[in-house]
């Protein structure tokens, strides 16, 4: 369905980022979990390196055609939210694959207004990890 507002997007600094990470490992996914600290992270992975299952629920894409899956108990609680990915300096704990650049990924969000959550709601859930392939 065209006409939804994207589930997720990143910022051009966090997308150049992505380019660069893409050049040095190849296609690239995500995976937002619902941990704490670190571990509620967005974590950057070569392309399939990460499994994704049944109860993980595609984001959508960023930076063209890199995947962002989140858990769907995570995604339970995000489901009225807009993600964005950015980059900031520091490192985190994580086994991401920015870490050795000095710098770390994390999200950004909004609440999506009435009508986009009435446009999300009426297309129905995204597709999940036992649904579609990394």
């Amino acid at each position: 369905m065209t006409g939804l507002p994207p589930r997720i997007l990143a910022t051009p600094d966090a997308e150049a980022l992505m380019h660069s990470l893409t050049q040095k490992h190849g296609p690239l996914m995500f995976h937002q979990s619902g941990g704490c600290c670190d571990g509620s992270a967005p974590m950057c992975f070569p392309r399939g390196e990460f499994k994704v299952g049944g109860q993980d629920v595609l984001l959508g894409h960023v930076a063209g055609d890199i995947a962002v899956w989140i858990g769907a108990a995570q995604f339970d609680y995000w489901r009225h939210t807009q993600v964005t990915i950015d980059v900031v300096p520091g490192r985190g704990a994580g086994m991401s694959l920015e870490s050795p650049e000095g710098v770390r990924f994390i999200v950004r969000s909004r609440i999506f207004d009435d009508a986009e959550n009435a446009l999300l709601e009426a297309a129905g859930d995204p597709a999940r990890g036992d649904a579609v392939m990394a």
